[in-house]
């Protein structure tokens, strides 16, 4: 039922078309999505359970095959004092050694070729380099090469790596399932109406343009489309971000997806398949993604300046050994010694300790992280643009003012005006009646009621003769008020109704998107932080400005059509500024997906969460700023556990090479065991001291 007509409420096409966000989708967990599937584009929360199953299972059988490999070694008994040597010992050492370097090692095997095409190094092809050069060599010395062997090196370096990669996917659980969520608002039939006016349900690929159908009160509207038939008011809020139901009658266009309120209508299909609205909305997500940067997490960056530090050492040391004069065997375990040691084992828990860490404090803070690398880089936004409905309103009207006439109270009307609504589903009806319950005031029963089409209500409450109306029926029958007033509030672009008592004027409630409390407070802190606050929004120039007059925002666009909202982000991004995205429906989609970090609101559509990077649970403004801080902290202490874990190595790789060998220093593989230990426990400890 069309009560009110809010004729100075502007419909925005806000035909948003959404979100954010590069999405690494190496995301990043050490690039772990593509090290069991070729196609790491989209695996979803099955195959990555699946995949932090398969880590675990691989961790704790190389784990019991470690035990009598370290048992087994040579270097470990002459340092442990023992002599456990029997006759074929070390063919059994190659055995047990060569499963878990096929075994244990085969993710980094893979995940290394997978980096190598595509010509950047990083963890996988470090642990590779590692565990491919201590296999080949120390089974060269148990047929025949002289030499030590690094077995127990081998298989201890494959339990800390896969140990550190199961804790930091574990952490990160999420797959983006954008594509399949936007594709699942489409209903999969339609009721399509014949020339005899028949109708025969068919599916919704079968539609083509002219056909026309039947939507029924509540349904979701299949197709974008015209009405040739009825009214009704339309939620397209998750579509276009639009916060008002709009009222929709013959010739008004609607989109495939929105949700058809109260009236039947008949729909005459203008657009299917790859024309519609949602259609463009999932092209749009998927080129963001596809686009998507080449950013390496922190310790792949750390990994790849290693790996290229661990082959020159290596070769360095074979030349130098070589032109020294010394036989080829020794120059060559000198090479394989450096190598080894070049990849850290802390270097493997270094980040999946701060990650599973912060992550957690993420969670208990009621922040989801789901892509690591844009968490990290959150560190360095310069600017956050919001969304309106919904972000930083919330999404649903309330009274922002009463003015009264001389001799009315306001308990009085707004008692007389909540009764009356409680009778209608109205958006604006229900932002009355809340408002109303929320001030304690207690409805009567109108005696009488009914709905004055497209003007407002009219009934009977306590005696009295009582109206509900819009501005179009107050000038209609010439009940002067105040012109001032009204056009004051009108300008701020908020809803007008007028409350007639007995044939006089009782007074204006004004109605608007209510302004998130929290989000007042969230602008301020990023303004302390020095980091601008703009809002991107479909609604009309009126009301955004307003909503940024009372929170201070930096910019504020208006009228951004949706498909233009993913433009906007990449022009700031233009400026050279870092910038995240806020929003909450299908219409932020792309914008969030084009964002340096896309931020979904709890409360909104899946689509929103999915293509973001992190999501607020609490649909608070507020936890923007808790973001950038945890990102900080969390950057900071991969850094130092990065130099604890690197530190090690950087003393021990000239050590390794002999470079203290004129004075009789060479660093035994048995002492280099031990650094690496005390390395790794200094790393675990200090990630537990991050508090962000």
């Amino acid at each position: 039922m069309k009560d009110h007509e809010h004729h100075n409420h502007p419909k925005s096409d806000e035909h948003e078309q959404g979100s954010k966000h590069h999405h690494d989708h190496e995301t990043n967990h050490h690039d772990h999505n593509h090290m069991d599937k070729g196609n790491h584009d989209h695996h979803h929360g099955h195959d990555h359970s699946h995949m932090i199953d398969d880590f675990k299972k691989r961790f704790y059988i190389s784990l019991i095959v470690t035990i009598p490999i370290l048992i087994l070694s040579p270097m470990i008994q002459s340092f442990l004092g023992v002599d456990w040597r029997f006759e074929g010992d070390m063919y059994l050492l190659f055995v047990l050694s060569t499963f878990i370097f096929f075994y244990g090692g085969m993710p980094f095997l893979k995940g290394s070729l997978d980096e190598l095409k595509q010509k950047n190094p990083g963890m996988m092809t470090l642990i590779a380099l590692a565990i491919v050069v201590a296999y080949v060599y120390s089974s060269l010395t148990v047929f025949g090469l002289s030499g030590n062997n690094f077995f127990w090196e081998l298989a201890t370096l494959i339990d800390i790596m896969l140990l550190g990669h199961w804790i930091e996917m574990r952490s990160v659980m999420g797959a983006s399932n954008a594509l399949e969520e936007l594709v699942k608002m489409m209903p999969s039939e339609a009721h399509l109406v014949d020339e005899n006016g028949d109708i025969t349900d068919i599916s919704i690929e079968e539609l083509t343009q002219g056909n026309r159908v039947l939507v029924k009160p509540g349904e979701k509207i299949p197709v974008d489309g015209k009405i040739v038939k009825g009214q009704s008011t339309i939620d397209e809020s998750m579509l276009t971000g639009e916060s008002v139901p709009v009222e929709k009658e013959v010739d008004d266009e609607v989109i495939g997806g929105a949700i058809n309120g109260e009236g039947s209508l008949i729909v005459s299909v203008v657009k299917t398949g790859e024309e519609s609205y949602l259609s463009q909305v999932v092209t749009m997500v998927k080129e963001a993604q596809e686009s998507k940067s080449k950013t390496q997490d922190l310790s792949n960056r750390a990994a790849k300046w290693l790996f290229y530090i661990a082959l020159a050492a290596g070769l360095i040391t074979l030349i130098v050994w070589l032109l020294l004069g010394y036989s080829f065997n020794y120059a060559l375990e000198r090479m394989v010694t450096v190598m080894v040691i070049a990849c850290p084992h802390a270097l493997g828990l270094a980040a999946p300790l701060v990650v599973a860490r912060s992550t957690a404090l993420a969670a208990k803070r009621g922040l989801l992280i789901r892509n690591r690398t844009s968490f990290e880089e959150a560190r360095k936004l310069q600017s956050v643009v919001f969304d309106k409905t919904g972000t930083l309103t919330e999404g649903k009207f309330g009274i922002t003012d009463i003015q009264l006439e001389q001799g009315f109270e306001e308990n009085e009307v707004l008692l007389l005006a909540g009764s009356l609504e409680m009778q209608s589903e109205h958006p604006i009806a229900r932002g009355i009646v809340e408002d109303v319950k929320e001030r304690g005031i207690s409805f009567q029963s109108p005696e009488t009621f009914e709905s004055l089409t497209g003007k407002g209500l009219q009934g009977k409450v306590n005696d009295k003769e009582v109206k509900v109306v819009s501005p179009g029926y107050v000038n209609e029958k010439q009940i002067s008020y105040d012109q001032d007033v009204f056009e004051q509030l009108s300008s701020q672009g908020k809803t007008v109704v007028f409350v007639i008592v007995n044939e006089k004027l009782a007074g204006m409630i004004a109605l608007a998107d209510k302004i998130r409390e929290s989000a007042k407070q969230a602008i301020t802190d990023l303004n302390d932080l020095q980091v601008q606050s703009m809002m991107l929004t479909g609604d009309n120039k009126q009301v955004a400005h307003w909503v940024a007059n009372q929170l201070g925002l930096d910019d504020v666009f208006a009228e951004v059509l949706p498909h233009e909202k993913a433009d906007k982000i990449k022009e700031i991004k233009q400026k050279g500024l870092k910038v995240a995205m806020t929003g909450d429906g299908v219409n932020d989609a792309p914008a969030l997906a084009n964002a340096d970090l896309g931020i979904a609101i709890g409360a909104g559509t899946d689509v929103a969460m999915e293509t973001a990077d992190v999501v607020l649970v609490k649909s608070n403004p507020n936890d923007v700023v808790s973001i950038l801080s945890l990102s900080k902290a969390t950057y900071r202490k991969m850094i130092q556990n990065l130099w604890w874990a690197a530190g090690y190595n950087i003393v021990t790789i000239p050590l390794a090479a002999g470079i203290l060998a004129p004075i009789g220093i060479v660093l035994s593989p048995a002492v280099g065991a031990v650094l690496m230990s005390l390395s790794t426990v200094i790393v675990a400890i200090n990630a537990r001291l991050l508090k962000g």
